[in-house]
């Protein structure tokens, strides 16, 4: 821990969560991602993508049935519509509309969280975590596979 990380940002970013959701989970539905290649949710997800995850946008504008494929994926308006198991839900969302999402990920059975650098939501830090369903904050994916060396 260096010392201007906090005890509890160090359990947000525990290094066994961050290696279960990169190394062994597989879908990812990356809430927050639309068609907008200028957005950071759409360069991770890209990323991700080019590291063998599928990806599920999720976005709001996926209510209208005539949306775009993004990335080449179908997307869905929310989580509950997807209708396949997802294994992680990666939030790109301010902190104050993140929890929500933590909440509706245990709800469809999801194996992991990840609220992307800047997001932190403590609450729904402990709900999630005392559901079983580990959870990493305040990081991204890139972050962790360059820290990683890979």
């Amino acid at each position: 821990m260096t010392t201007s990380e906090s005890p509890a940002q160090r359990s947000w970013q525990d290094p066994a969560s961050v290696d279960l959701m990169l190394d062994e989970l597989e879908t990812w539905a990356v809430v927050g991602l639309s068609g907008d290649p200028s957005r950071t949710a759409y360069s991770i997800a890209a990323l991700l993508q080019e590291r063998g995850k599928r990806i599920v946008p999720v976005h709001p504008q996926f209510a209208d049935p005539g949306a775009p494929a993004v990335l080449g994926e179908q997307g869905y308006a929310t989580l509950a519509e997807i209708p396949f198991e997802v294994d992680v839900v990666d939030v790109f969302r301010r902190s104050e509309a993140a929890g929500e999402f933590a909440d509706q990920a245990v709800s469809i059975g999801a194996k992991g969280v990840w609220f992307q650098l800047g997001v932190v939501d403590e609450d729904a830090f402990e709900r999630t975590t005392a559901a079983d369903v580990p959870m990493v904050m305040d990081t991204c994916p890139a972050i962790e596979w360059r820290r990683r060396g890979r």
